[in-house]
């Protein structure tokens, strides 16, 4: 079986609310890319975690889905998918409660209720979407 491995680097200074982060890949996409307390919690500069995951699921399920589409005979023009991250304070820290797909599909010859269909599989089917431990919704329209 084949296997992919990638890697990320996180640095981080001080204090959990005062102290500041940044985030590298390989790839160089990320090269010092900051990252905090205001960024995560507030309104501020840089990025964080969770709009990263909203950013990865939001790629992997439109992947999956030119796929899920393509090999069912109808190769979409586009896809345009918006990730929607909800984290929940609970008892004891946060949690990454659901993500909310929603999709715009152009594929031209195919029904909805098909279209449906592999969207729904390539919901289900996405690695990121298996990783997640979260409510998965989502709203996928033919356009």
């Amino acid at each position: 079986m084949a296997q992919i491995k990638r890697h990320a680097t996180a640095k981080w200074q001080g204090s959990g609310k005062d102290g500041s982060g940044s985030l590298t890949t390989p790839s160089g996409t990320l090269k010092d890319t900051p990252y905090g307390f205001k960024s995560r919690f507030e309104t501020g500069t840089g990025t964080n975690p969770e709009e990263l995951i909203a950013a990865a699921h939001a790629g992997c399920f439109s992947m999956a889905a030119a796929f899920q589409l393509s090999g069912a005979g109808h190769p979409p023009e586009t896809l345009d998918c918006d990730a929607d991250l909800t984290m929940e304070q609970i008892p004891g820290g946060w949690k990454i409660a659901a993500i909310h797909l929603t999709l715009k599909a152009k594929v031209p010859g195919l029904e909805d209720a098909k279209f449906q269909e592999l969207a729904k599989g390539a919901k289900e089917n996405c690695p990121v979407s298996k990783l997640l431990n979260a409510d998965i919704t989502l709203d996928a329209k033919l356009v």
